[in-house]
């Protein structure tokens, strides 16, 4: 017998996991780390646990209270365009320079700087609350009592699902970027989303 509370799961689910799977500055990072094999457990994690934390609090009714901070969206946004741009030449000069392409055999980067450049994608992101706590979390008032607990644990899941399949999942394209030309291309591509993604928030304004 299905559960009278499915529906609000896999609403939360379905939703969440349409959210985060769209190519963005987090997923470009944690596919980067995945296929270097460099901290991918903990950056994983982090966000995964990130998402958790913003749809905890956009189903217990902060989303409303951001939605209603024009001045805070803004802040938020002209800072994430900035490390994004940060990011997207540090992307383009691992492309230019030679010895960025051999990534994939040196040593491991740091766990710090790794950490803190995946704290940074996640929090300076405003699309992340306009996603994960203004969106996920008014959509959750459809529900009453235990399904939004439940509607906002599928929504958790499928960040989890999400981020480990991608980090984990990345290993399998390893013997296509043993190529230095396929370190190239990406390295590009990551440039060019990040810029575009910079771009988009400042239009935005």
């Amino acid at each position: 017998m299905v559960s009278p509370l499915a529906p609000a799961f896999f609403s939360g689910f379905f939703l969440g996991l349409s959210l985060i799977i769209a190519i963005g500055a987090q997923n470009a990072f944690i596919l980067r780390q995945g296929l270097l094999r460099q901290h991918v457990f903990i950056l994983c994690l982090i966000c995964a646990l990130s998402d958790a934390l913003l749809i905890a609090a956009g189903v217990a009714g902060l989303g409303t209270l951001i939605a209603t901070s024009p001045r805070l969206i803004t802040v938020v946004t002209i800072g994430g365009a900035l490390f994004l741009f940060t990011y997207a030449a540090i992307a383009f000069r691992r492309a230019w320079r030679p010895q960025a392409l051999h990534a994939a055999k040196t040593g491991e980067g740091s766990m710090k700087a790794a950490v803190a450049a995946c704290l940074a994608f996640t929090f300076l992101n405003p699309h992340v609350y306009l996603d994960t706590v203004v969106l996920l979390g008014s959509l959750s008032a459809q529900f009453e009592g235990r399904a939004r607990l439940v509607y906002g644990l599928g929504a958790c899941i499928a960040s989890f699902v999400w981020f480990f399949g991608l980090g984990y999942g990345a290993r399998l394209l390893q013997p296509v970027f043993a190529r230095p030309a396929a370190w190239r291309v990406l390295d590009i591509l990551i440039g060019l989303v990040m810029t575009a993604i910079g771009l988009g928030l400042l239009r935005s304004l």
